[in-house]
């Protein structure tokens, strides 16, 4: 490459020093033989110093968020400020691997007709990790309609500031709670000329163990409800309008309202009845389950835990069942529909020797467990 564009990384931060050094830290060590420039959005705190020392061809920028509060005001504050030709997100608790902008920039530059590049992730929690990498090489509007595509997400971009602002726009700072607004930029993203990827992991995403969102189900209920109403085009797509049926009905369940919860898991599974959201909907309208603890018993899975290393205090009813083989052991609030392994009234010992072959249901399988114990290695 003759010439190397400086790139901003825009990293929206508040009152967590200690991350937001690492953040930046793994800016600075990148190996793109560019310019790159932190700016650093601090929203509802005080800009402070980094800490850091600053290596040759990299800059920092600290600024306050002057637009609403929260991460899409951030966002929007950071790029209106940044000075780079192209312009990538950090959250203050994820970072960029070495490679990430040398290779987007080189995807950028020897493309004319890619105007967004995303790369794949690791997704950490708890000390375990997970790789989450695109499959296809360009993602369109489809394909975002269809599934959520959470290995992309705007914490994995390199887009021209030009096309930010001026083509796909800000961040949409009205969504209820902020809740998605990642996906709806990804949408509108998409819909324009569709998102080139690398398929390989540039960026580390470091999840906590509980979700901003958990408990505030009516904001996640008029969230979604905004989006259908924003893209009509998902009542064309069967697979994507049930996934977000779902989502309602389990915030509906989780926020009290059974007969509204159980009202949207009928038209979920009337389009997609192998949805699983509206089954766990169900089960929490109908009290069998506590929401918290589906949410932590999907977190796991999503980060690579198994569901029986669920250790939560909201779990459903923690009933306990005697290993079907009487070896002492116990296997306790097994979450199961569809297909039932008869496994899960067996401790993981008995399991795991294959002792349990037999089925029973029909269907397709989705179970999850809390908690289990075993008197005696053998």
């Amino acid at each position: 490459m003759a010439t190397y564009p400086l790139v901003s990384a825009v990293i929206p931060t508040r009152n967590r020093p200690e991350l937001l050094r690492r953040a930046v830290a793994s800016v600075f060590s990148q190996d793109y033989a560019g310019e790159i420039e932190c700016v650093v959005v601090f929203d509802q705190s005080e800009p402070m110093p980094i800490g850091l020392d600053v290596p040759p061809k990299r800059q920092v920028r600290l600024i306050t968020n002057g637009r609403n509060a929260g991460l899409a005001g951030a966002r929007n504050s950071g790029v209106l400020a940044a000075r780079g030709e192209f312009v990538g997100f950090c959250d203050d608790d994820d970072e960029w691997l070495t490679p990430k902008v040398r290779l987007q920039v080189d995807k950028l530059a020897s493309d004319a007709s890619v105007d967004i590049v995303a790369c794949g992730t690791y997704v950490r929690r708890n000390g375990s990790e997970i790789a989450r990498v695109p499959k296809e090489s360009i993602l369109r509007f489809g394909d975002f309609l269809r599934s959520r595509r959470m290995e992309i997400h705007q914490g994995t971009i390199l887009v021209s500031r030009e096309t930010f602002v001026d083509k796909v726009g800000l961040v949409d700072e009205a969504i209820p709670g902020g809740y998605g607004e990642d996906y709806d930029w990804m949408l509108r993203a998409a819909r324009l000329n569709g998102i080139a990827t690398i398929r390989q992991p540039l960026a580390r995403i470091h999840w906590s163990d509980g979700s901003w969102f958990v408990g505030r189900w009516k904001t996640l209920v008029s969230a979604l409800h905004y989006l259908l109403e924003k893209y009509p085009e998902f009542h064309q797509e069967p697979a994507g309008l049930a996934r977000i049926y779902g989502q309602i009905a389990f915030a509906l369940a989780a926020s009290g309202e059974p007969a509204e919860a159980r009202a949207y898991a009928k038209r979920c599974l009337r389009l997609d009845a192998r949805q699983p959201r509206a089954y766990f909907a169900l089960l929490v309208a109908a009290r069998v389950l506590r929401p918290n603890f589906v949410v932590t018993c999907l977190s796991n899975i999503r980060s690579g835990r198994r569901p029986g290393d669920v250790r939560s205090r909201a779990a459903g009813r923690h009933t306990h069942f005697s290993c079907r083989f009487r070896c002492g052991g116990s296997w306790g609030s097994a979450i199961s529909f569809g297909r039932l392994s008869q496994s899960a009234y067996c401790c993981r010992y008995c399991s795991g020797r294959k002792r349990c072959a037999s089925r029973v249901g029909s269907g397709f399988g989705l179970s999850f467990s809390r908690g289990w114990s075993h008197p005696l290695p053998r």
